[in-house]
C-alpha cells in the first residue's frame, strides 16, 4: 500500500481536517482529498468520516495503526540514510528529512503525568531525534487508543496485550481515600460517616475509583462533583469540595501536616502496563526502556 496515502491519512486524522492535513504536509486540500479518495478505492470501504474533527471508520483504525507504524520505521530509515527522502513521494524534490522529527504518540494517564512521568520527560528532553506527543485518559481506558491507532503506546491498567503489541508491568500506584478534617467533622454521624450526604470528587465518567472503594466498605455513594484535571482535582479534594482517592504521591506530607485525613485504613492498589507496538524501531526501544526505569524507582512493586 503506498506509503504516501497512509501518510495522508494519519495526517487528516491527526489535525481533524482535510485543509488543516494539507497545510501539514505542504500539499493542496484537492490533493488530500484525492489520496484519501484513492485509499478508500484501493480498501473498497471508507476510512474517514468526513466530520469536524474527522474521524476514523473502523477500517481506517485499521490502516492507521499500519500509517503510525510505518511512518515511524520510514523516518527513522531515511534519517540513516543521511536525511534525504523523495517529497511526498516524487521522482524530483527531496524533503530535508533531516530537519524532520519523528512523532512518538502515546497515551497516559493524568495521575502518572502529574507525578511520575515527569522522570520520563526529563529524560526525553534530550532527545534531538524525535517528538512526543501525549493522550491523556483514564488508565482503564488509555488501551483503547492503543486499539484504534491513534498512539504506539500506551500506560494503561489493563494487563492483556492489544493484538500486535507486547505488555509489560510497571509497578503499582496505591490510592488513599482523603479529605478535609472539616469535611469529616461536619458529616459524621455517631462513630461513622454521614455516606448518604458526604460528597465526593471523581476526574470524569470514566474514573469509577471512588466508586469501587465504596463498593468494598459496603456503603452508598453520596454527591459527586467532577473535576477533570488531575492537579486541579487534588487541589479540590485539598480545598474540601469531596473526599476522593489520591495517589501517595500527590498527598505528600499533607496526612503528617493534618491538611488532609484518611477518609478510612483502606486503600486501592491499581497496577500500571506500558503496552506498545512489536516494532523493531530503536526510538520505540529507548522510550520503553525509559519508561520502564523510571516505574521502576517511581512506583510500588506489584504483590
Amino acid at each position: 500500500m503506498d506509503s504516501d496515502l497512509l501518510r495522508t491519512l494519519a495526517a487528516v486524522l491527526d489535525e481533524g481536517s482535510f485543509e488543516a492535513a494539507a497545510k501539514a504536509l505542504l500539499i493542496t486540500p484537492s490533493a488530500v482529498s484525492q489520496r484519501i479518495k484513492a485509499l478508500e478505492t484501493e480498501v473498497g470501504q471508507v476510512v474517514v468520516q468526513r466530520t469536524l474533527p474527522t474521524k476514523a471508520t473502523t477500517t481506517g483504525e485499521v490502516l492507521l495503526r499500519q500509517a503510525r507504524q510505518r511512518t515511524l520505521l520510514e523516518d527513522e530509515m531515511w534519517a540513516e540514510l543521511g536525511g534525504r527522502r523523495p517529497a511526498n513521494g516524487g521522482a524530483g524534490a527531496t524533503d530535508d528529512w533531516s530537519l524532520r522529527r519523528p512523532s512518538l504518540a502515546i497515551a497516559v494517564n493524568a495521575d502518572s503525568l502529574d507525578t511520575w512521568f515527569g522522570g520520563v520527560l526529563r529524560s526525553a528532553a534530550a532527545w534531538d531525534d524525535v517528538t512526543v506527543s501525549i493522550r491523556v485518559d483514564d488508565q482503564d481506558h488509555t488501551r483503547e487508543l492503543l486499539r484504534s491507532g491513534e498512539v504506539i503506546g500506551a500506560v494503561t491498567s489493563e494487563p492483556a496485550a492489544v493484538a500486535g503489541c507486547r505488555s509489560v508491568s510497571l509497578g503499582c500506584v496505591r490510592y488513599v481515600p482523603v479529605l478535609t478534617p472539616d469535611l469529616r467533622d461536619r458529616h459524621r454521624h455517631g462513630r461513622g460517616m454521614d455516606w448518604q450526604a458526604l460528597p465526593s470528587v471523581r476526574f470524569n465518567s470514566k474514573d469509577d475509583l471512588q466508586s469501587r472503594h465504596l463498593d468494598h466498605l459496603g456503603v452508598a455513594q453520596g454527591p459527586v462533583h467532577e473535576v477533570p484535571a488531575s492537579g486541579a482535582y487534588a487541589e479540590a479534594i485539598r480545598l474540601g469540595l469531596g473526599w476522593g482517592l489520591l495517589p501517595e504521591q500527590q498527598i505528600g506530607d499533607a496526612l503528617v501536616g493534618g491538611d488532609l485525613v484518611r477518609l478510612d485504613r483502606g486503600h486501592e492498589d491499581v497496577v500500571l502496563h506500558w503496552q506498545y507496538w512489536r516494532l523493531e524501531s530503536a526510538r520505540l526501544s529507548r522510550l520503553t526502556e525509559t519508561i520502564r526505569a523510571v516505574a521502576d524507582r517511581a512506583l510500588r512493586p506489584v504483590g
